[in-house]
């Protein structure tokens, strides 16, 4: 079998749907609307307290 970088411990193949479901939409969110925004923050060492409430939105805190 040939080496996986994005799934190196095969991790994939034991999630469940949902959490498939789950993994899906925070990697959608890093992308889309969390990571432009990391840079910035970072230069200005700030932090955007919108990221925790869409994060909440999302089901990702809990």
């Amino acid at each position: 079998m040939k080496f996986q970088w994005d799934d190196p411990l095969l991790l994939d193949r034991q999630l469940t749907a949902e959490e498939r479901m789950v993994r899906d939409a925070a990697r959608a969110y890093c992308r889309e609307r969390l990571a432009p925004r990391v840079q910035q923050a970072f230069r200005h060492e700030s932090t955007d307290p919108n990221v925790f409430r869409e994060m909440g939105e999302l089901g990702l805190l809990g």
